[in-house]
């Protein structure tokens, strides 16, 4: 017999969920798998304890705690011979990811104290550990790695080894932390696409200047601006603290930067556009562009003259803007041609290699009733449009994901020859439970690959008579490549036609000494690790190597 957590008998399947994916067991014979029987409702990851007993875990209802209504995650056991479920873990921590012993014992992941934040220093019941469980002995537990020299780390998804003599788990390993610089810090991946290279780098929000010889980035920080070029590594632009910059993007015509300033995912705080200029000179000057709303996901038209960006404006709503004079900005009481208007979201946009189209992230087409948010962020129902730059009437719908709160299809970017786009995308649904997984302190979806599709022929030629409102305009591609497959989530991916087999040999990932030192996410003070997972640059006065790094993709054309 196998069991298995699906989607199978939950309404509408998966519904874009975050952390609890609402998933029920099911248990089927190998030799007949199309007959399948529901065991267990609002369940997910099934571990045999013997021929009729499963351990799993759930999301219990809210209760009432300390810190205000909190959910907890818990650990059950099911005898499918009749059905009994009983609660294995209290109900007042944290418990998932089970993996049974026998037919009464598991071991299980605990988070036994609330932490303070991600950036905070945490008591040892504040990280993961594994403990065993005694369904007969309930409240009473065997702590494994509180008493060992790492307690104070995550510890991650048990499992049994010898016959389960031995409990095996995951971790970083803090003890073998490495203080040189690593050589090669890109990684060449495998394309899907025979004529398309595919190579990543540890940062976020990549950009490419137009003749290929400088890579800019931010680092995981969200606290420097780093640029890649012959000359090395260096920094164009740092904030004082973390989670201060974010997007930023190269003019299509001279040696300048626009960067977004401010909080990421927070629409209500004020977010600025500064423009970073002589960036390969040395001779740089940092000035903003706008100084009111939140405004953000800038791009170049290719003379270089213009910026379309996203901004919540006035009215509050995300919506499209154009900047006349991306050297005067908007600023001073200067104001911005408004490209599109609604009561939706339009967003992570970009200009067309030849000028006349924009294409960008919406969610004008979701349906009556759909909530405002899921969990503080936008609730999904996107779709990628191309809009006439100046002309908001003609507007193509190109592809969307599900018509629900799981459709997110973001992160468009456009080919150097403007026939194809690359998107971030949850087409792929989840491919692993979520709490499983070690957090990230700006990874907020667990999903998302990078899928390219094909414009159509006409796209350039056709619907331009303003009728998108009529339906006439709805030409999404049901055809499109995977690039990428991760249990995490890829963030915005970047195009160049200038194509390298080894990055290295264009970017010397080097960094003089006394230029710059981040703080290390790794370490506390106390010796505990921290939240902070995610994969930083490795420099020479680097304090440590990370691990557990969630990849940015950098999409390179091959000529």
């Amino acid at each position: 017999m196998i069991a298995v957590a699906s989607f199978q008998g939950k309404a509408g399947g998966w519904d874009g969920e975050i952390e609890d994916l609402k998933t029920n067991i099911y248990i089927m014979d190998i030799m007949s798998p199309h007959t399948r029987r529901m065991v267990v409702k609002n369940g997910g990851w099934p571990t045999w304890g013997s021929h009729n007993v499963i351990f799993f875990h759930g999301k219990d209802e809210p209760i009432i705690h300390p810190k205000g209504v909190k959910a907890f995650w818990s650990v059950y056991r099911v005898d499918i011979s009749n059905g009994v479920v009983k609660r294995v873990t209290p109900p007042n921590f944290d418990a998932f990811t089970p993996a049974a012993i026998d037919a009464n014992r598991v071991a299980v992941v605990t988070v036994r104290k609330e932490s303070q934040g991600l950036g905070a220093a945490r008591d040892v019941d504040q990280f993961r550990q594994i403990e065993i469980f005694d369904s007969n002995m309930y409240g009473q537990s065997t702590k494994i790695t509180q008493y060992t020299k790492s307690s104070k780390a995550d510890h991650f998804n048990p499992f049994l080894i010898n016959g389960g003599k031995l409990i095996g788990y995951h971790r970083g390993r803090s003890d073998k932390l490495s203080y040189k610089a690593v050589e090669r810090p890109f990684q060449t991946l495998d394309s899907s696409l025979p004529d398309v290279g595919l190579f990543r780098v540890s940062g976020v929000f990549p950009t490419i200047s137009k003749d290929g010889k400088r890579l800019e980035f931010v680092d995981n920080e969200f606290k420097a601006v780093w640029v890649a070029d012959g000359n090395g590594l260096h920094i164009a632009y740092e904030e004082d603290g973390p989670d201060r910059l974010f997007s930023p993007v190269w003019n299509q015509r001279d040696d300048t930067l626009y960067v977004c300033v401010g909080p990421s995912f927070n629409m209500k705080m004020k977010v600025n556009i500064n423009a970073i200029t002589n960036v390969s000179k040395y001779r740089r000057q940092c000035y903003a562009l706008t100084d009111q709303y939140n405004n953000a996901f800038p791009s170049s038209s290719p003379d270089g003259k213009k910026l379309v960006y996203r901004s919540t404006g006035k009215d509050g709503f995300k919506n499209l803007y154009i900047m006349e004079d991306e050297k005067r900005g908007v600023v001073n009481g200067r104001e911005p041609r408004r490209l599109t208007k609604g009561k939706w979201t339009d967003t992570h946009c970009q200009w067309s290699p030849m000028g006349d189209w924009i294409v960008f992230s919406s969610t004008r087409d979701k349906p009556a009733g759909a909530p405002e948010s899921d969990q503080g962020l936008d609730p999904g129902y996107f779709a990628v449009y191309l809009v006439k730059w100046d002309n908001p009437d003609v507007l193509v719908r190109v592809m969307t994901s599900g018509s629900d709160i799981s459709g997110h299809v973001n992160h468009p970017c456009f080919s150097p020859d403007g026939c194809s786009i690359v998107v971030t995308a949850d087409l792929a649904g989840v491919s692993v439970d979520p709490i499983s997984l070690p957090l990230f302190e700006h990874s907020v979806r667990s999903y998302g690959d990078i899928f390219s599709i094909d414009l159509p022929e006409d796209h350039l030629l056709r619907y331009q008579d303003g009728n998108y409102k009529n339906e006439k305009h709805i030409r999404d591609v049901k055809k499109f490549t995977r690039i990428t497959h991760s249990k995490y989530e890829y963030y915005t991916a970047t195009w160049t036609k200038f194509a390298t087999q080894d990055p290295n040999r264009a970017w010397s990932m080097r960094l003089p000494a006394g230029d710059f030192t981040p703080s290390c996410p790794y370490k506390k003070r106390d010796g505990g690790e921290s939240y902070h997972m995610t994969g930083h640059l490795l420099l020479p006065r680097r304090c440590c190597s990370m691990s557990f790094i969630p990849p940015v993709c950098l999409v390179c054309f091959s000529m």
